[in-house]
């Protein structure tokens, strides 16, 4: 099926499947190629923007799984749109923090460590209206846990 439009509830008896995408290098996500499926970062260091909010995509959601842990990792929108949400980032040790999101943050960056994006971390960016993405997930990190929230 290519791209459907349905005006009432789909009902599926066995579920729906999609394809994750493979990222490795500074990528813009795109409604069609990236929304709904998971987006695995293999590059320690790129930067992941969000595309800009429109009529068109609002309720679309990002999931980005983080692969390869994180050195310089930014996941951001295009500077208009901000983020409201949060992020747990849990270290080893069974210990963490939330992280909730100022009103002008739009990039969420993770090192590694006190700012979490270590292998297996995860952020969920989902366009809730115009101007805002609400953003949750688990960042893995160590050390003194610092916000990942900033602008740009």
């Amino acid at each position: 099926m290519a791209n459907t439009t349905f005006s009432g509830p789909v009902n599926s008896t066995n579920g729906f499947r999609t394809t994750g995408v493979n990222i490795t290098a500074d990528t813009t996500l795109t409604a069609n190629a990236h929304s709904g499926r998971v987006v695995r970062v293999n590059d320690a260091d790129c930067k992941v923007t969000l595309p800009a909010i429109t009529a068109n995509n609002i309720g679309t959601t990002y999931t980005i799984y983080i692969e390869t842990a994180a050195t310089d990792l930014d996941i951001k929108t295009d500077g208009t749109d901000k983020f409201v949400g949060g992020l747990y980032t849990g270290v080893t040790n069974a210990t963490g923090k939330t992280f909730i999101s100022g009103a002008s943050n739009d990039v969420i960056t993770m090192n590694g460590s006190t700012k979490g994006g270590l292998a297996g971390s995860f952020v969920t960016a989902t366009a809730i209206t115009t101007a805002k993405y609400v953003v949750s997930g688990i960042i893995l990190g160590s050390g003194t846990l610092v916000t990942p929230f900033a602008d740009a």
